[in-house]
């Protein structure tokens, strides 16, 4: 399958996400899908950053929609200097055989400004996700 890239930019930082669905870790038999997603976060301004929270939500096939809230990502707080970028990989379970994630990051500015930066919503598709034309 070929990688699809799902980008945002807000206040020049740019947020590129590429998921990948992990058919090791499926089981269509149990209703069990899951993806792992690669985001690489990219300060283009001038002024440095530092990651503090994130919100996900993520829904399912059927609408169903989990929401996560906590501090940094991957046990991480990452601050980005400008011209520097921050990548890490996480991953989410379904259990439906499609579905799509959308977030937001909250960011401090070396002055203190809280601001929040959006995450591309991306879509998560697996091969099990056959459409039927009638």
């Amino acid at each position: 399958m070929m990688a699809i890239m799902y980008r945002a930019v807000t206040r020049q930082i740019e947020v590129t996400v590429e998921p990948n669905f992990v058919p090791e870790q499926s089981s269509a038999d149990r209703s069990r899908y899951f993806w792992s997603y690669t985001i690489v976060i990219t300060n283009s301004g001038d002024e440095t950053v530092q990651l503090k929270t994130r919100h996900w939500i993520v829904t399912d096939a059927t609408g169903r929609q989990q929401e996560t809230k906590g501090e940094g990502v991957v046990g991480e707080q990452p601050t980005l200097a400008p011209g520097e970028r921050f990548e890490y990989t996480s991953g989410v379970p379904l259990t439906t055989a499609s579905g799509f994630m959308t977030g937001r990051y909250q960011m401090v500015s070396e002055s203190g400004e809280r601001f929040e930066i959006d995450v591309p919503t991306f879509s998560l598709d697996s091969p099990d996700n056959k459409r039927v034309l009638n």
